[in-house]
Order: C-alpha cells, then sequence, then structure tokens
C-alpha cells in the first residue's frame, strides 16, 4: 500500500534532480549569525517552542495561507517562540524557500528548514536560503543514508532535528549520534495522531541522552503538561498557531517550566 510519505518522497526525487540542474545558478546566500536551538536546549528552564509557518498539508488542506511569514515570524518570536520551523515544500504544503528566507530575516531565534530531504543538494539549498536546523526523517531512508546525511549537514554547520515514528526509528536515529530527535505524534500511513506515541518512545530517548522534541496535536496546554510528563524538552506546533484566535495567549500559556527530572 502506498502512503503518503511514499508519495512525497517520489516527487522529492524529482525535485532533487531539477535542484541539481539549477545549482550553479543560485550562489548567494544568507549571511547571518549562527543560532543554535542546541544550546538553548541546554539552558532552558521552560519547556522549548519551535513554532511552524505552515500553509497547508496533506491531511489538512489549506491551514492558512493569508499571513504574511515575515509577520508571523515575529509574532511568534515577541510571545516567547525560541525557533521558528518553516514549512518550504511547495507540492504538498504550498511552502517555499521564499518564506525560509523572509523568516530567517524577520528573526533573530534559530530557523528550522522543514522539508523531506534525501540529498545532500536540499541541505545546501536550505543552508543557502537561512536555515540554521534541517529536519531529518528516520522513515525516510535507511539507516546509513541517514547517517550520511546527518555529517553533511553538520559539516555544513547546521543542527539536525532527527524525526522518528516508532521504536525502530529510534534506534535507527541513535545510532547517527544525533542530540535532538522529534517524535512525531502522527502516523504517516493514516494520519491518526497520538500523543502516546510520545509518552511510548521517550524512554529511549532520554535514556540515551538526547533532547527530545513533540511534535504534532498538540493543542492545549493540558497537551504540554502531558508531553512535559513523558520528559519532553520541546514541542513543535504549526496547526494551532497557525489558525490561532488569540495566538500571544495560547503560544505564552505552553511555555510551562520543565520538571526538574526533564532537565539535563
Amino acid at each position: 500500500m502506498t502512503t503518503i510519505l511514499d508519495t512525497i518522497l517520489e516527487e522529492k526525487k524529482r525535485e532533487v534532480h531539477r535542484l541539481k540542474d539549477e545549482s550553479g545558478m543560485v550562489t548567494s546566500s544568507l549571511n547571518l549569525p549562527k543560532r543554535s536551538f542546541l544550546s538553548k536546549l541546554e539552558k532552558a528552564q521552560q519547556l522549548s517552542i519551535i513554532a511552524e509557518f505552515k500553509r497547508a498539508s496533506p491531511s489538512k488542506g489549506e491551514i492558512n495561507m493569508a499571513l504574511n511569514p515575515e509577520e508571523q515570524a515575529k509574532s511568534y518570536t515577541d510571545f516567547g517562540a525560541d525557533a521558528i520551523s518553516v514549512l518550504t515544500d511547495t507540492s504538498f504544503f504550498k511552502g517555499s524557500f521564499s518564506d525560509l528566507t523572509a523568516v530567517s530575516e524577520a528573526v533573530d531565534v534559530p530557523v528550522l528548514c522543514k522539508d523531506f530531504i534525501i540529498d545532500e543538494t536540499q541541505i545546501i539549498q536550505a543552508k543557502k536560503a537561512g536555515a540554521n536546523l534541517i529536519l531529518l526523517i528516520a522513515a525516510a531512508m535507511d539507516a546509513s543514508r541517514l547517517k550520511e546525511l546527518y555529517e553533511f549537514a553538520l559539516a555544513q554547520d547546521l543542527e539536525v532535528l532527527m524525526e522518528v515514528h516508532n521504536e525502530e526509528e529510534v534506534e535507527k536515529a541513535l545510532k547517527t549520534g544525533t542530540r535532538l530527535i522529534g517524535v512525531n505524534n502522527r502516523n504517516l500511513k493514516t494520519f491518526d495522531v497520538d500523543l502516546a506515541v510520545t509518552e511510548r518512545l521517550a524512554t529511549s530517548i532520554k535514556k540515551a541522552g538526547a533532547f527530545l522534541i513533540s511534535e504534532s496535536g498538540i493543542k492545549t496546554e493540558e497537551d504540554v503538561k502531558r508531553v512535559i510528563a513523558a520528559g519532553a524538552n520541546g514541542i513543535l506546533v504549526g496547526e494551532a498557531f497557525m489558525l490561532a484566535a488569540n495566538l500571544e495567549k495560547l503560544l505564552k500559556g505552553m511555555k510551562l517550566p520543565l520538571n526538574e527530572v526533564v532537565q539535563q
């Protein structure tokens, strides 16, 4: 059975071919100071929040196409976000690298390039567009390729958020030596969302000494308390912030203190 991830990855292969053909055309890149999300996590006394600029998704369709990336990113940081995630996939999420550049120039916090990265060319593109971190999805490739792309990103002076969905992927991710793991609570086959995924995978991630970011399905203060109790150092929230009637109240309400057992 073909999943949406399979469909997206097939499109990414076509995109990579186009990128390689065009790679010589784009030589300029943003010259911004280094911004480390890991450094923030090491010092954090409160839950760290990655606030996401997300125009649309395959499961929800259009979420909020009217928002301006610079203005939304500035609101995120004004209200306490520790990092900004930008969806750069166009075909399925209606994002762009222009959005990433706009956000990187507008804020002074770390910016994550959220995409389905399968090739070094995409990592170079992300850095040129202003990314400080990239996402690597363990389900998208075998362990050997995952480690290659992880080490390539580090060589580009980028940090990596390694995304996992199950126990096998946690083991694969940890073998790379990563210090930052995102648990996606969304099943990529069914699109069901369950915070129990974070609770189930947290123990092995924390035991390995990695920082844990809980992703997807976090909408309320109660959701935040639940993932903190599981051991999360941070959360990644997109849809709830993009649709919030009172963004300031929602975001500030999620900036809760970490329990002592959570801090590293």
